[in-house]
């Protein structure tokens, strides 16, 4: 009789044979095998900080590529001292967290993992004070500290790792996660509960440094008059939940937690952002798929492989520095082309380099002592 030992190494049952094995014998084991390896295979994605701000990184320089980047280093410190305001009462203040003004026209906001936190000049434009953008920036920071997109990848079927896998290890699995991570972020968007929670949470951080909670609510009141003659849901419409219960929410969420900070700080805002908003009709687009970059050529998104290939997905294709196959923005005058999202399909602009702003703890500090931030 085969005697057999079992033991558990990194979480797989491995089982060893102490004697010879009889044809009935290797099939069994033939099938056990079989079975671990395909729950090898469905393994769930561990993603250690390190690796969250590598995927955060390329994740970020796709949606840089896509969007382009505004050249202006005083905009980029203005919205990064507020973003580190409220990044240092996060609960995660040890993250390098990096704040980027993209360049379109587009409202709309994105966050990557590792603390990427990516806002538009044109919802720069539609917010009137700093604690609107106290309360957008809070909402971002919160899908981070939250770990919500790398949930949200760890339950991706393009995601599969095998045993011996992990995000720093392996290439293959690296470009599978940059791309579903960005596929969430730009294309999909958070789920309701995601969302309600990064509501209710970011409030509660801006409040707690010293803004008025109502601000996020602010803007999104404007930004739904702004859409209000739309026949669809676009840009921040089509990725949260509804408007009116989502309002409705941050107002009772304001009224529980008795949340009474009062900073608006508009006039501070005005002195450091200029821009006027963009009327969603006249907002110029792209085709569907096109990067979307000034000065005619764009890279199309990654054609599917044959079905021989194990992968579809590669980040020599999504990144700047790729190749892929190139095809004409298609630019039209209005927004309301079909098929077409206004916010997120905006055209981008031809810069894609961040710009590099040094801000210390001491800026910080000195910043909130000046607004009366807490």
């Amino acid at each position: 009789m085969m005697r057999a030992t079992a033991c558990f190494v990194g979480g797989w049952l491995l089982l060893g044979a102490a004697g010879p094995a009889r044809g009935d014998q290797l099939d069994q084991l033939g099938r056990i095998a079989g079975a671990v390896k395909t729950a090898k295979d469905l393994r769930e994605l561990h993603v250690t900080d390190e690796e969250e701000q590598k995927l955060g990184a390329a994740v970020s320089e796709r949606i840089r590529t896509r969007y382009g980047v505004v050249q202006d280093a005083a905009v980029h410190r203005y919205v990064a001292l507020v973003g580190g305001a409220l990044a240092q009462a996060s609960t995660r203040p040890a993250l390098p967290w990096t704040f980027i003004v993209l360049d379109t026209d587009g409202v709309n906001a994105f966050a990557a993992p590792g603390g990427f936190v990516h806002i538009t000049r044109g919802t720069l434009a539609l917010i009137q004070d700093e604690a609107e953008l106290a309360g957008v920036l809070g909402h971002e920071i919160v899908h981070v500290t939250e770990k919500h997109t790398i949930r949200s990848i760890q339950k991706s079927k393009s995601v599969q790792m095998g045993a011996s896998e992990t995000l720093s290890s392996s290439f293959g699995l690296l470009e599978r996660a940059v791309t579903a991570t960005y596929d969430n972020i730009v294309e999909k968007g958070f789920g309701r509960g995601e969302e309600n929670e990064s509501d209710e949470k970011g409030i509660e951080l801006a409040n707690r440094i010293g803004y008025a909670p109502a601000g996020l609510g602010g803007f999104l009141t404007r930004l739904k008059d702004r859409n209000k003659g739309s026949q669809e849901k676009r840009g921040l419409f089509a990725s949260h939940p509804e408007m009116d219960a989502r309002l409705d929410n941050i107002k009772k969420e304001i009224a529980a937690k008795k949340m009474a900070s009062t900073a608006t700080l508009a006039d501070r805002y005005r002195k450091f952002i200029t821009y006027t908003p963009t009327p969603i009709t006249e907002i110029a687009t792209v085709a569907a798929g096109s990067a979307g970059l000034t000065g005619g050529e764009a890279k199309a998104e990654p054609k599917e492989e044959a079905p021989k290939k194990k992968s579809r997905f590669g980040i020599s294709r999504m990144l700047p520095t790729g190749g892929g196959e190139k095809q004409q923005a298609q630019v039209t005058g209005s927004g309301s082309a079909r098929g077409v999202d206004p916010e997120k399909d905006a055209r981008g602009g031809g810069n894609p380099n961040p710009v590099p702003v040094k801000v210390a703890a001491a800026d910080i500090a000195a910043f909130k002592q000046e607004g009366g931030l807490k």
